[in-house]
């Protein structure tokens, strides 16, 4: 007789949701599975593990099956990553992709990626990051102020290095 342990149990037991990248075409640019772990009417929030190979970014470097607490809102222009070092677990930042409001149906949250992203080390300091490419998209008026909105929004939630309070 075979017996489970708890964490090998919750893990079984965990629900999986799966997560699109989408472009302005509707078309599915990036294509992962996390673990559900919150949802109500207005967000999802899951944990995923980083897939890609090990790759410097800003200040840190972003490691394959680095954790990933991902914040996904049905009503907010933006979703939040909180990433954690998948040695030690120590806090490593928040990215944020500024995109259309969160779609949740059958156990899939896809986002429209608007090309601008913000990236808060763990001292608070924020980067705007593909301005460019976000200029160079032929964004309708509505979905430009959306973005910016978006990004406004997060800039001022950051603020206090406590964004998801």
């Amino acid at each position: 007789m075979s017996h489970m342990t708890t964490s090998e149990a919750r893990h079984k037991a965990a629900v999986r949701i799966k997560v699109q990248k989408k472009n302005l075409g509707g078309e599915v640019v990036y294509e992962y599975e996390g673990k559900l772990l919150h949802q109500d009417e207005h967000s999802v929030t899951l944990e995923a593990l980083f897939t890609r190979d090990d790759m410097p970014f800003m200040d840190v470097v972003f490691k394959k099956d680095d954790r990933f607490v991902e914040y996904y809102y049905l009503d907010h222009w933006y979703n939040i990553f909180e990433i954690y070092d998948r040695d030690d677990d120590s806090f490593k930042g928040w990215y944020c992709n500024i995109g259309m409001p969160a779609v949740i149906e059958d156990g899939v949250v896809s986002y429209v990626d608007l090309a601008l992203d913000l990236w808060i080390s763990t001292n608070g300091n924020q980067t705007v990051l593909d301005e460019d490419e976000f200029e160079s998209l032929n964004l309708s008026e509505e979905l430009r102020a959306g973005a910016l909105k978006g990004l406004e929004e997060l800039k001022l939630r950051f603020e206090n290095k406590k964004p998801l309070n």
